[in-house]
């Protein structure tokens, strides 16, 4: 019987939580073996810091990985960072070399060399700073993959949620909702439940405007756009439904009506998972050609350095990624 190769875990911006995070999970133990794309110094000096036995070694490729639970295994592929890298600031190296990390991993995935990705954060001022204008790991990695549908899903144990825009100034999401988009979106969330286990997904989709519309009293979008999408799911075998009022589709989701809401922009759909807490939430990028997962937090430049950071999301995030690979 063939043993899975292992997972990729991104370090994310060594200025931030991620070399922290990393190391704090890999000392309280992985289901999984893992590789490490990052910084071996920066590990090295959080693994210092807290006090972490654990031996941090660089290894060539991910097939040299030998699953050792008292060793992290980094693939050095940013080009080594200062080893005194002021933490909590933005930072061109830094930036790049994060950036480049995702980059080694996704190439990597797909190839088959390891399970899936698990990324931890990175800043995109940073990134910025270096040159590299992306707005988030989702654009990067849909891109270097070269896949054209694809979204962003939130998931805790309380609740799922995909969107059907991203990173948009909420003046321009009004163009992007169309009927194309719309049934995308629920394609990917009845995928993404499927992979998580579901036999029949319930996806609900929630409206655009306050109380869906109200009947075309706040706006025909819901009426015109949202619910022939709906239909068209429903005539491929999808059991999608709305839409719903955005003001109450998620607290029915988590009551357990519904197993992922679709909502239709970045506020909408993230504010909810969100104020659930995000030490337990994932980040998922579905329609991938292989399994990506990530911390529900960003860098954290105001607590970096100091010992503090909770490690329970990237933990979760490995979990769910094991769930949904073979």
């Amino acid at each position: 019987m063939n043993t899975p190769p292992p997972v990729g875990i991104t370090m994310g911006d060594a200025a931030g939580i991620g070399p922290e995070i990393v190391v704090k999970a890999c000392a309280q133990g992985l289901n999984a073996p893992c590789v490490v794309y990052g910084d071996a110094g920066a590990l090295r000096r959080a693994a210092g810091a807290l006090g972490a036995r654990l031996e941090i070694t660089e290894i060539a490729h991910a097939g040299l990985a030998s699953g050792d639970a008292g060793r992290i295994e980094v693939i050095a592929c940013g080009g080594a960072l200062p080893p005194d890298l002021p933490f909590g600031q933005v930072n061109a190296a830094a930036g790049r070399a994060a950036y480049e990390y995702v980059c080694a991993a996704i190439d990597d995935a797909q190839a088959g060399r390891i399970r899936a990705i698990v990324t931890a954060p990175l800043n995109k001022q940073s990134m910025h700073e270096a040159g590299i204008d992306y707005p988030g790991h989702t654009e990067i990695l849909a891109e270097r993959s070269g896949t054209d549908d694809f979204a962003m899903m939130l998931a805790n144990d309380e609740l799922r949620v995909l969107l059907v825009t991203i990173h948009l100034a909420l003046a321009d999401v009004m163009e992007r909702i169309t009927p194309e988009a719309e049934l995308t979106a629920m394609r990917l969330a009845d995928r993404a439940c499927r992979q998580m286990g579901i036999a029949h997904p319930r996806v609900a989709v929630a409206g655009l405007n306050p109380h869906a519309g109200e009947g075309g009293k706040f706006g025909r979008e819901d009426i015109d756009i949202i619910e022939p999408a709906i239909r068209q799911a429903r005539d491929e075998g999808i059991d999608a439904s709305g839409p719903w009022p955005g003001d109450t589709v998620f607290m029915r989701a988590r009551r357990g009506e519904f197993d992922i809401v679709v909502a239709q922009y970045h506020d909408q759909g993230l504010i909810p998972v969100k104020y659930l807490g995000v030490d337990h939430g994932v980040n998922v990028t579905v329609g991938l050609p292989f399994v990506r997962t990530s911390v529900d937090h960003g860098t954290a430049f105001d607590i970096a350095g100091k010992g503090v950071a909770d490690q329970a999301s990237l933990i979760a995030a490995f979990d769910l990624a094991l769930a949904m690979t073979p």
